[in-house]
């Protein structure tokens, strides 16, 4: 009989909430306790619980009340009290594994994992310095990019095992950081098949409903974007190609729903002269999102980051929406042959794919049938979670062996005497 797993699964984030590392993290502990795993997880204060799963949370801190979200100065208080809750969690409670999301989250394994004997899987999302550099939390000529550098490469290399997001990102341990091959896995973001399903599988009065409750003119052709609204993610880009692409075509309009910077991005679509093409949702319930992009005709994915993983290139296509993005590693790797993909940065290309996705030569509706239809296929085909739990339970077999470690109570009575 395959083992159990007793998995302790740090979160340095404000799980949940609904975008990006935060599905992952779900995800992954849902298809884990589908397969009779135990899961715990331990994050920050802030975030929403989630039905069925086990969430621990830290101590608040009374500077810092609400959500966070990318880089900030405050992550080091909470990721100090992050810490000491996971202390708190493995001293009193038993686990075999402890799988580690985001580089503060693996640190914390290691220190924590070698004081207790446990193994550490490091879920590998993203570069920490490209990632803080994106966000513009950081210069790569600051004093401080070579000593977190230093430190990124010294948490890739000591993690006994690496998860990452893309095969582009197992590239780029192995490449630009030293790691080795053997220790890193693949396991590219999945989609939830069921859950994010084609537009035709919603009542047309439902989602016409929905469409007029958001104030959407019945005559426009639907752009949906969903996910953080942040330079990093090209949300400027996509505003400005949104411009060029009404001027030529005023039937186009494009539903922006994310968080957060919301009168930010609207001021600049009021500048920009395309306000009333522009509808603003705010945050969108994970739960809600599959209902809320069936009313697109088109999906777009502006972000410019290079190492990040785009799961909601998954969504998009799960729901069968023609998807343009700019030409990432990471895009092709999720897309295939059948994204539409628009040169990194350039908004006129990005306007001009838009134009070409939302206004085909054929039927606008077969279009999307088509293209979308492949796309939806080809999630269901390679992107499923029921084929990353497994992968995810290999590994934690490679890092555990398949015995129980009948010698770990003893040893953490032995640290607790000391």
């Amino acid at each position: 009989m395959d083992h159990r797993y007793r998995v302790l699964m740090i979160a340095p984030t404000s799980f949940f909430a609904d975008y990006g590392c935060h599905v992952r993290i779900l995800e992954e502990a849902r298809v884990l306790g589908r397969m009779g795993h135990r899961v715990t997880i331990v994050t920050y204060r802030n975030g929403n619980d989630v039905p069925g799963l086990d969430i621990r949370r830290t101590l608040p801190i009374p500077w810092r009340q609400h959500y966070e979200v990318g880089s900030s100065r405050h992550k080091v208080a909470f990721d100090a009290l992050l810490g000491l809750r996971t202390l708190t969690l493995l001293v009193r409670e038993r686990f075999d594994v402890i799988h580690a999301h985001l580089h503060e989250g693996a640190l914390i394994g290691l220190v924590l994992g070698r004081l207790f004997g446990l193994p550490v899987v490091f879920d590998f999302q993203g570069s920490l310095t490209g990632e803080m550099v994106d966000h513009r939390f950081l210069r790569p000529d600051s004093p401080l990019y070579p000593l977190l550098y230093r430190l990124e490469t010294w948490i890739d290399r000591r993690v006994p095992a690496v998860l990452t997001s893309t095969t582009h990102a197992a590239r780029l341990l192995v490449e630009e950081f030293g790691c080795r091959p053997e220790r890193i896995h693949a396991l590219p973001d999945c989609v939830n098949g069921e859950m994010f399903r084609p537009p035709e599988s919603y009542p047309a009065a439902e989602r016409a409903a929905l469409r007029a409750r958001l104030g959407i003119p019945p005559h426009r052709r639907l752009v949906v974007y969903l996910g953080l609204l942040a330079e990093h993610q090209g949300t400027p880009h996509l505003l400005q190609a949104m411009q060029l692409l009404v001027a030529r075509r005023p039937e186009a309009h494009l539903l922006l729903m994310g968080f957060p910077g919301i009168p930010v991005y609207a001021q600049q679509a009021q500048e920009l002269g395309i306000q009333e093409h522009v509808t603003f949702t705010g945050r969108i319930p994970y739960r809600e999102a599959p209902r809320y992009l069936a009313l697109g005709q088109v999906a777009v994915a502006p972000k410019l980051s290079t190492t990040e993983g785009a799961g909601k290139l998954l969504n998009y296509m799960a729901v069968g929406l023609p998807t343009v993005a700019f030409d990432t590693p990471v895009a092709r790797e999720y897309l295939g042959l059948d994204g539409i993909y628009a040169r990194r940065g350039d908004v006129s290309h990005l306007a001009h794919c838009l134009e070409k996705a939302l206004f085909p030569a054929t039927d606008p509706d077969s279009y999307r049938r088509r293209l979308g239809g492949a796309l939806r296929q080809r999630a269901l085909q390679h992107f499923q979670w029921e084929l990353a739990g497994q992968r995810i339970v290999e590994t934690y077999r490679q890092v555990t062996g398949r015995e129980k470690r009948a010698a770990l109570p003893r040893r953490r009575l032995a640290i607790l005497k000391k």
